[in-house]
């Protein structure tokens, strides 16, 4: 089911529709469950039998085979047990795969806005955690709730054909449990749902300060990362305090209802008994009967505990899933094929949102297929905020973007970015191999594909000279390696790739300058032929950039050539002014 079905749909609709995938194996389940049902309803009832009628008359072989038959209805019964825990469990680990496939699936849809605003442990949270509880539920519920209805009507039509009025006297306990339980009901799904925010929190501040922990040692800060850690853990507990209360005043008003009822049993027994209307046989059958009646209302107690908690998880699931991305194709989008590179910014603004101020204003410009146009600025000048809304990170709030002549939202995302290539500052490399991490630019790529794309970012001889070569663990985030290491593993990523569109988003800036003039050849290699757009505060950088142009005050306040630009004399000759460079 897809996100947009989501929104329209209900909870328990969206639930059971992960059912039709695997009906075989839920019908396989339910029918075991019946045949669990029924022999557990059949033992009393052939007991009555074998005591009323099959012993009094001497019928003692009729007797040792109903024993038999009852033998070998519970040997069924083993089997059926086995087949719904073996199946039923892998039932509910088949639609947890199934739930979190479409949850990853969607979380790759949603658009830079919505992880600027979630931290990623909560997410991983929802992906992980939150998905346990509504396993247990999907195996559990269908099956529970089956066999307790099941149970109860069929036990409660037996015992009417006994004695009817002992059957209404144990059956008006029902009613108490239904009233009790919807009346928990509400408390328990609240408290379990701040029970899973909480949970979410903690997950948070646990990838942060695991992603930290450099940082935090660094500045001898190990004391506060435990203090905000432990006042998180302290509200998980409590948000727990307050759901096992509920659970506690739930779980012993069960108690009372169930104990009450070989007690109510009992005592209207033997007063039918004194009447004459109900014999020793019939009273031992109703209490096995009762012993019957009491394990399905067990289970629709902790069916009740389970539904509570796996729909909380699974509120969390359909909260997220119902988010739609703010970046999408249009119904009418294209295919952008092999681009050109030709860049037209046609009075472009854009802003964060309604209420945040404009980053870019009124930007026009016109970048040819394979001009290297650099970009400079202060800082917080809106230059890394033009080069994310090229390949639609996020959306121009007014005017447009164009590649080629064509507005970049008729074109699908996937073409789109497929044509664009991008290296940063602050170079994210996967947990896995150099190789790995390089032939990520190109899924299916060959061997020699990898080793010609490392040749040409210069980082072929590194590579080789380490023990393992190219199938050297980069660690997580890549922290096994220099900084200049993991750039050039990102230009061999983007070699790979060989995109007509380049992005070079300070992408020296982290470097020493030793390290900077060591890959700027690899740079100036990877730029040759394509259209780039670099951004750079270090001047001597750019260098060899066909076309500059200055941002700041949310504006293009300078365009033109390296030369013609210091021979003016305004922005761009101030800036290299303060860093020294004629």
């Amino acid at each position: 089911m897809t996100s947009q079905e989501m929104a329209h749909k209900g909870y328990l609709s969206i639930f059971a529709s992960y059912y039709k995938p695997h009906m075989p194996i839920f019908l396989l389940d339910m029918a075991c469950a019946l045949g669990v049902c029924l022999v557990d309803l059949s033992f009393p009832m052939a007991s009555r039998y074998a005591l009323n009628e099959l012993l009094p008359q001497g019928l003692f072989s009729a007797f040792f085979a109903l024993m038999a038959i009852l033998g070998a209805a519970y040997l069924c019964k083993a089997a059926f047990t086995f087949i719904v825990t073996y199946w039923g469990h892998l039932l509910g680990a088949r639609i947890e795969t199934d739930i979190r496939r479409d949850l990853f699936e969607h979380m790759q849809t949603l658009s830079f806005s919505f992880f600027d605003h979630n931290r990623t442990g909560q997410l991983m949270s929802r992906v992980t955690g939150d998905l346990f509880e509504i396993t247990e539920l999907a195996h559990h519920g269908p099956e529970d709730l089956f066999i307790s209805t099941v149970t109860l009507i069929g036990a409660f039509c037996v015992m009417l054909t006994i004695q009817w009025q002992l059957a209404l006297i144990v059956f008006a306990v029902v009613p108490i449990f239904l009233i009790f339980t919807i009346l928990q009901r509400r408390r328990m799904s609240q408290a379990s749902r701040a029970v899973k925010a909480k949970l979410a929190v903690i997950n948070g501040e646990v990838e942060s300060s695991i992603s930290g922990i450099r940082t935090a040692q660094a500045f001898a800060n190990e004391a506060e990362e435990k203090r905000k850690f432990n006042a998180s853990n302290h509200q998980f507990r409590d948000a727990k305090r307050n759901y096992y209360k509920s659970m506690a005043i739930y779980h012993s008003g069960m108690e009372l209802c169930m104990g009450i009822l070989p007690v109510l049993v009992i005592a209207a027994g033997g007063l039918f008994l004194i009447r004459g209307e109900l014999d020793y046989v019939d009273l031992v059958t109703f209490s096995l009967y009762v012993t019957t009646f009491i394990t399905p209302i067990r289970k629709l107690s902790a069916f009740v505990e389970q539904f509570m908690q796996g729909m909380a998880g699974f509120s969390r699931f359909v909260e997220l899933m119902r988010t739609q991305p703010e970046i999408a194709d249009a119904p009418d989008a294209v295919d952008a094929g092999q681009l050109k590179g030709e860049i037209d910014l046609e009075h472009m603004s854009f802003s964060y949102g309604p209420s945040q101020p404009t980053v870019l204003e009124d930007i026009d410009l016109h970048i040819p297929a394979g001009e290297t146009m650099a970009v400079v600025g202060p800082s917080g000048g809106g230059k890394s905020t033009l080069c994310q809304l090229i390949p639609r990170f996020y959306d121009v709030t007014a005017g447009s973007i164009r590649l080629d002549g064509r507005d970049v939202r008729e074109l699908t995302l996937g073409s789109l970015r497929r044509n664009i290539g991008v290296v940063q500052q602050d170079v994210f490399l996967f947990a896995g191999t150099i190789y790995d991490n390089i032939a990520y630019g190109k899924p299916g790529c060959t061997e020699e594909e990898v080793y010609a794309a490392a040749k040409r970012a210069e980082l072929f001889d590194d590579v080789m000279a380490m023990p393992d070569g190219f199938q050297t663990y980069v660690g997580e985030r890549g922290v096994m390696l220099s900084g200049g290491q993991k750039q050039r593993v990102s230009i061999a990523r983007v070699f790979l790739k060989d995109p007509p569109v380049l992005i070079l988003d300070e992408a020296t800036s982290a470097l020493d300058t030793v390290t900077e003039h060591r890959i700027q050849g690899a740079f100036d290699e990877l730029a040759k032929g394509r259209t780039t757009l670099i951004i750079a505060h270090r001047l001597s950088t750019i260098r060899s950039a066909n076309r500059i142009a200055v941002i700041d005050d949310n504006r293009v306040l300078e365009l033109g050539t390296w030369e013609e630009l210091v021979s003016k004399g305004g922005e761009f000759a101030q800036l290299c002014k303060a860093q020294e460079i004629t």
